[in-house]
């Protein structure tokens, strides 16, 4: 168990290590040569640089050191590590990278390419438990308080620096960095949830046996039956629980639309799903 722990570790610190490399690929081979903006601290360091010629990976360091000071209460203790891990890789390879170029004018294609990256790295560090600090912290605090998805969170916060870039860089290349900011925001959802993201429905319905035996045999999915009942009538009711894919929603629709019209339903995302059907809990 001690060894599977030890390896479990050492690979979650490989992927926060390239996941930080990868990130500042997109800062210094499309977004500084480009003069396009960025979110979040990485978007404050770019303003400084820009105004100032202040290295990034420097100003990085120290602003998310304060932030770490800051908000380290607020996070764990696997996450504080992983954070301040992802921190000192993403300032150390932004300085390492530094003189790195690639030749590419295509503005849109480097706006398209730098949110790729961005997404990817920011992506692969918050998948494994880390945070790159500034931002993602308010963003991981927004989801355990505010229950926002941890990428549009992300997005909401990076907007706000981005549109402060305007200070230093001309609108179209801001617009430019609202491209990249969204096409990054949808590649680390896409990390983060994975290729096939899971939907969980639950119903409330007085019909709930006929959808059940539909969803059983139409579907070939397992229904769960949760025993409730209603706060002011005080009328038993059973809630019908299922887990879908997300191409398989449209379908559950149809099912509860054809069996009851006054159906209450809840569609929920759900990030893993182990067990019977899905993924093997011991993999």
């Amino acid at each position: 168990m001690e060894k599977k722990r030890v390896a479990k570790t050492a690979a979650d610190i490989a992927f926060i290590a390239l996941g930080a490399f990868i990130f500042a690929l997109a800062v210094n081979l499309f977004v500084i040569p480009n003069d396009f903006g960025e979110g979040g601290v990485t978007g404050v360091t770019i303003i400084l640089f820009y105004a100032f010629q202040w290295s990034p990976g420097l100003v990085n360091l120290i602003i998310n050191s304060i932030l770490l000071v800051v908000g380290y209460r607020f996070l764990d203790k696997k996450t504080i590590i992983y954070t301040i891990l992802a921190v000192g890789f993403n300032s150390l390879f932004l300085h390492l990278t530094e003189s790195w170029d690639i030749h590419s004018t295509e503005k849109t294609v480097n706006a398209i390419f730098a949110g790729i990256f961005a997404g990817i790295g920011i992506g692969m560090i918050v998948r494994v438990g880390g945070t790159t600090a500034g931002t993602v912290i308010l963003a991981r605090l927004a989801n355990k308080y505010l229950d926002w998805n941890i990428s549009y969170g992300l997005l909401f916060f990076d907007v706000v620096v981005a549109v402060a870039s305007l200070l230093v860089i001309q609108v179209e290349n801001f617009m430019f960095t609202i491209v990249l900011l969204y096409v990054g925001t949808k590649v680390m959802d896409f990390i983060i949830e994975g290729l096939n993201p899971k939907k969980a429905v639950m119903i409330i319905s007085k019909h709930q046996h006929m959808i059940a035996e539909q969803v059983n045999t139409i579907m070939d999915r397992g229904v769960t039956v949760l025993s409730g009942h209603g706060f002011y009538t005080k009328e038993a009711k059973e809630v019908l629980y299922i887990v879908i894919s997300k191409q398989e929603v449209s379908q559950l629709k149809k099912i509860v639309k054809q069996a009851d019209k006054d159906a209450f339903v809840t569609i929920h995302d759900v990030r893993d799903v182990f067990g019977e059907g899905f993924v093997d809990i011991s993999k």
